[in-house]
C-alpha cells in the first residue's frame, strides 16, 4: 500500500477522535462541586423570614467574602470552601446578630455550617462566659435518591467559666429523609428542588437531670446549584410556624461584617 493511504487513514482517525472530543457532554458543575451551591466570589443572597400567615418577620443577608480549599492529611481529598458573612435584621432593618458561616463541598456533596441551625437567643444568657463551638456540617448530596436518609448535623456549644463547666447548648437536625422533588418559585426565581424532611431538637443541658429541650419538624427545599431555597418549620402539633424563603440572589457584594467564635475544626 502506498504511503498516501496511511496518511489518509491517520488523518481520518484524528478527525474522528476530534469529533468525538467535541461531542462529549460537558462536565456537570454540580457533580464536580467547584463551589458549594454555586456560591462564587461576591455572591449575595437575601432570605425573608415569614410567619404562618405570610407576614414578614425579618431578613437574613449573606455575602461571600472568601473562597478557599482544604486538603486532608494525606492530600488525597480536596474540599472547596466558601466563607459567608451572614447578618439577621428585623423588619426595620436593625441588625440582630452577625455570623461567619463556612460552607464546603467535595466530590458530589455540599455541606452547610451546623452553626446556622442554632438560634443565637439560646446563648443570650451566657454572654460573659467562655463558649467553644463544635459544628457538625449538614450534608446535601447533589443527586440524592428519593427515600434515602441523610446524616445528622448541627452545633454543640460548651459553656464554661474560667474554673468550671456550666452547660451545653445544642441544636441537632436528625431523621433527615429525602421525600421528593418539587419546583419552587420565589422572588429570586424558579428552582427544581429536593425536599428534605427532618427534626430539629434544640436544648440547654445544665446537668444530667436538668435539660430544657424543644423539637420541631423542618421541611427544606434545596437546589444543588443554589442551596436552600425554602425552609418551613412546624411545631409539635404540625402547625406551620415559620418560613424562610430565598428572595434575592445576585453577584454584587453588600456591606456585611462580623467575627467568628472559637470553633473546633470539623
Amino acid at each position: 500500500m502506498s504511503s498516501t493511504y496511511f496518511v489518509a487513514l491517520a488523518t481520518g482517525l484524528l478527525a474522528t477522535v476530534a469529533l468525538q472530543a467535541q461531542t462529549l457532554p460537558a462536565p456537570d458543575p454540580a457533580a464536580n462541586c467547584p463551589h458549594p451551591f454555586g456560591l462564587k466570589d461576591n455572591t449575595a443572597r437575601t432570605f425573608t423570614l415569614q410567619d404562618a400567615k405570610g407576614e414578614t418577620m425579618g431578613y437574613v443577608h449573606q455575602r461571600v467574602v472568601r473562597l478557599d480549599t482544604e486538603q486532608n492529611k494525606k492530600k488525597t481529598l480536596t474540599t472547596n470552601t466558601v466563607l459567608l458573612k451572614s447578618g439577621a435584621y428585623d423588619t426595620k432593618g436593625r441588625l440582630l446578630y452577625l455570623r461567619d458561616l463556612t460552607f464546603r463541598c467535595r466530590q458530589d456533596t455540599a455541606f452547610t455550617d451546623g452553626l446556622d441551625q442554632l438560634n443565637p437567643e439560646k446563648l443570650s444568657s451566657f454572654r460573659d462566659r467562655l463558649l467553644t463551638y463544635t459544628p457538625t456540617p449538614l450534608a446535601w448530596p447533589n443527586q440524592p435518591t428519593v427515600g434515602s436518609e441523610l446524616p445528622n448535623g448541627g452545633m454543640l456549644v460548651d459553656v464554661r467559666s474560667s474554673a468550671v463547666d456550666i452547660a451545653q447548648v445544642y441544636a441537632t437536625v436528625s431523621k433527615r429523609r429525602v421525600t421528593g422533588q418539587e419546583s419552587v418559585t420565589t422572588p429570586a426565581g424558579t428552582f427544581l428542588c429536593y425536599k428534605v424532611e427532618a427534626e430539629l431538637e434544640s436544648a440547654t443541658v445544665a446537668r444530667a437531670d436538668l435539660k430544657l429541650a424543644s423539637t420541631v419538624r423542618v421541611v427544606d427545599y434545596y437546589a444543588p446549584n443554589v442551596g436552600l431555597v425554602k425552609s418551613e418549620v412546624y411545631n409539635k402539633k404540625g402547625r406551620l410556624e415559620q418560613v424562610r424563603v430565598l428572595t434575592g440572589l445576585d453577584q454584587s457584594a453588600g456591606a456585611v461584617g462580623g467575627t467568628a467564635g472559637k470553633r473546633k475544626k470539623s
